[in-house]
């Protein structure tokens, strides 16, 4: 009797465990064919997006709209004599990020959890929505000398307030059930914020860098282009003064580039982050 007992449940968790592989591979395949029919629908849009450019650049003037082939040899030149700026560029841009997220989700942890001191922040970058990008530039032009810091000063005005508002508005949306779960172990302020606020606030923090990247390469260009003389926008003023729209758009290709790049690495530390999250599928 004694070894049936303890037999059934050894077959039992062998079971659970043979079921448990191929669950976990069911639940991967949708993820997997979206990622296949995202990657499918990239690859479509460009040939189509250069399949018109082709056409059109037939009809029009080279210095309105170069062929790709014409675009394509900008670019290897740019690649190959300019590859410096875009590094400088990539530097500003993620140090400028890594520091807004660190603020804002501090910002936006205290907002979401002080009684004290979250209504003055929230009002503060209330304040800050509400001021234009431009603003910011000439304010930082008369405020700093160093191009750095102008730059880094806007990139860093501008972001900060996204990652805020966000993680504020997900210590809002937690549950209340879980809060008086937590609650019912006695745990410090530390461990509260260490346990669940934060890890909570994770999707939240991961889904702002998803959607600010984009943002971000656009205002660190146009930062470049007003307050500095290197780094690509700086670039793209030049080959706007000497006519050169081939480069303007090669330019154009490498923040592109840039961008899907930076997608695709928040979308990996994403899942690795969030491996533990069942995704909803629409049937």
């Amino acid at each position: 009797m004694s070894t049936t007992t303890v037999s059934k449940p050894e077959t039992a968790v062998q079971a659970g465990g043979g079921l448990a592989a191929p669950i976990t591979n069911a639940a991967a395949k949708p993820a997997a064919k979206r990622d296949r029919r995202d990657l499918t629908a990239l690859i479509v849009v460009v040939i189509a997006i250069g399949i018109v450019m082709q056409i059109a650049s037939g009809f029009v003037p080279d210095y309105i709209l170069p062929s790709p082939v014409a675009i394509g040899q900008a670019l290897v030149e740019l690649l190959t004599k300019d590859l410096m700026h875009v590094a400088i560029t990539l530097g500003r841009l993620a140090l400028a990020i890594v520091f807004s997220m660190t603020v804002g989700v501090s910002v936006g942890l205290l907002m979401g959890t002080s009684k004290v001191f979250g209504p003055y922040l929230r009002a503060l970058v209330i304040i800050d929505t509400g001021i234009p990008a431009l603003s910011w530039m000439l304010v930082a032009v008369f405020w700093f000398k160093d191009p750095e810091s102008r730059i880094f000063f806007i990139l860093t005005v501008i972001l900060l307030q996204f990652y805020a508002l966000n993680v504020y508005e997900g210590v809002r949306s937690m549950s209340s059930e879980w809060l008086d779960m937590l609650e019912s172990f006695r745990p410090t302020r530390w461990q509260a914020m260490r346990y669940l606020i934060v890890p909570h606030t994770v999707p939240y923090v991961l889904l702002t860098t998803k959607s600010v990247i984009g943002y971000a390469i656009r205002m660190v260009i146009f930062a470049e282009l007003v307050a500095s003389a290197v780094g690509i926008g700086s670039r793209m003023s030049f080959a706007q003064s000497t006519f050169r729209i081939d480069q303007v758009l090669a330019w154009t290709l490498v923040l592109v580039i840039l961008n899907l790049i930076f997608q695709w690495v928040a979308g990996l530390a994403e899942k690795h982050l969030l491996k533990w999250r069942k995704e909803a599928t629409v049937r």
